[in-house]
């Protein structure tokens, strides 16, 4: 093959990898932030609905009991007791889901694997990498990102 016919499939292979590696940041960025906004806000209401009974005691709970003219005081503490575990449940999970799917180290693979195919794109179309360099560099780029699936070359697959 001659050597402007490898360049020139090198490139398409860096903008296929780019294609693919956007569309996965374009679904897993909004994922990894919502599942970090998720741990953060139910672990905020946790403590927010212990806040009150643990600062306030029995004049808390009265007064909430006065207020929403309840017979006991004591549902008073179940509700809030039970929505602060809810709450915690809530952000363990999130929390969990997110480092068990390592969401943002993914996120960040990916976003430093397609800064550097950018960089490999530009050294290859202004012909300051050799080919056999750049063919190695790609595969080294590629490899950090192993779990980024492909994505159809709508050019050659059946519709």
């Amino acid at each position: 093959m001659k050597e402007q016919e490898a360049r020139q499939r090198l490139t398409e292979n860096i903008e296929l990898r780019q294609s693919a590696i956007k569309l996965f940041l374009r679904q897993e960025r909004p994922r990894r932030n919502r599942l970090a906004t998720t741990s953060v806000v139910g672990s905020a209401l946790a403590a927010g609905f212990t806040a009150g009974p643990a600062f306030g005691g029995p004049k808390f709970a009265a007064g909430v009991q006065g207020a929403l003219t309840l017979e006991q005081s004591s549902i008073v503490w179940q509700v809030l007791c039970l929505a602060a575990m809810l709450m915690s449940v809530v952000a363990a999970v999130s929390t969990n889901l997110a480092n068990s799917h390592s969401v943002a180290a993914k996120v960040s693979a990916a976003e430093a694997c397609n800064a550097q195919l950018e960089g490999l794109q530009t050294a290859l179309n202004f012909g300051r990498l050799p080919l056999e360099d750049a063919i190695q560099l790609y595969q080294q780029y590629a490899t950090q990102v192993a779990f980024v699936d492909d994505v159809e070359d709508k050019t050659t697959s059946p519709r």
